[in-house]
């Protein structure tokens, strides 16, 4: 079921440009797993909301002792409350801007940017995104063949990179893991859409959310003027 009204999909335009491709299509989906500390959804035609973060942005002691704390260990349902809340103490954090914070660079955030819309209506169908000085936010509905592994695989692989040219460093550029939520119900979509629109002005960063240039409240005003 399409779940992208007329405006979504003009929003979602796929852009040009360099972007690394996905090592295959992945007829299989893998349903829940964990990678370790983060519960993961993986099935096609699903509407996902999904976070990654820069490599310094929450200190991996940090993790270590929120994860101990929550007794939080390879949890089989994104729907545990321990996991709910080690999502929300690393969002809070995240929101402070810690960090070398290179999305904050517009060469590097336009990049990332990019990234999100260069495979919008192939891999999957952009809804809405947010690029933060730390972390991303993105909102996508899955297409058969695509799993949300290799998609995020592929933006991250890709703009590690460039960025990492950009900015003359070396190393690691993002965290390893990253978080998804399946979108249940049309009350628990808007609220997401509205927390990824308004991230930038709940973190202080702009009066209102078009004014966060990286992001798809943005470019819809920009459509719209």
């Amino acid at each position: 079921m399409n779940h992208l009204t007329n405006n979504e999909q003009r929003l979602g335009a796929r852009a040009s440009g360099p972007h690394v491709p996905e090592e295959s299509p992945l007829p299989v989906h893998q349903g829940w797993y964990s990678r370790g500390y983060l519960p993961h959804l993986d099935h096609p035609v699903l509407l996902q909301s999904i976070n990654f973060r820069l490599h310094d942005s929450v200190p991996a002691s940090l993790l270590q002792q929120w994860r101990q704390e929550l007794r939080l260990h390879n949890l089989s349902s994104e729907q545990s409350n321990d996991a709910e809340a080690l999502r929300r103490l690393i969002e809070e954090y995240e929101d402070q801007g810690h960090g070398q914070c290179y999305l904050r660079a517009p060469r590097v955030a336009a990049l990332v940017e990019n990234a999100f819309l260069h495979f919008d209506g192939d891999r999957y169908r952009l809804i809405e995104w947010c690029v933060m000085p730390n972390h991303v936010h993105v909102l996508i509905e899955t297409c058969e063949g695509h799993s949300i592994p290799r998609v995020v695989k592929s933006w991250k692989t890709f703009t590690s990179r460039e960025a990492n040219l950009l900015l003359g460093r070396n190393g690691i550029f993002w965290m390893p893991d990253y978080y998804d939520r399946f979108i249940r119900d049309q009350k628990h979509l808007s609220a997401v859409r509205r927390y990824i629109r308004n991230n930038p002005v709940k973190a202080g960063l702009c009066a209102t959310p078009e004014e966060w240039p990286w992001g798809s409240a943005r470019r819809e005003w920009s459509t719209k003027a």
